[in-house]
């Protein structure tokens, strides 16, 4: 995901509002999120929907190393070369 341009992608909601079809074509071509800002605080971020897409991607694959990591904190991993050979036993078949 592209960084941040603070002067161009951290807008007001009302300004939003008033422009929101130019605002959402900015972020589907420069791929950057949009923070909204309410009362001079962050309200909501704007996303590309491949930016999005990319994002849970991502997050997911994460989760699965935690995943993984844990199960083999409590011993549940398997040996490399009993995996090998299990896979290539497989493809036998």
């Amino acid at each position: 995901m592209q960084k941040l341009v603070l002067d161009k992608d951290i807008r007001p909601l009302s300004e939003f509002r008033s422009k929101f079809a130019l605002f959402v074509r900015q972020v589907h071509e420069t791929k950057r999120p949009m923070v909204i800002t309410q009362r001079g605080r962050s309200a909501a971020v704007l996303l590309d929907v491949g930016q999005y897409e990319a994002m849970i991607e991502k997050l997911e694959v994460i989760e699965d190393i935690r995943h993984a990591e844990a199960q083999l904190d409590q011993g549940l991993g398997v040996e490399h070369s009993a995996a090998k050979a299990k896979i290539l036993e497989g493809l036998k078949k």
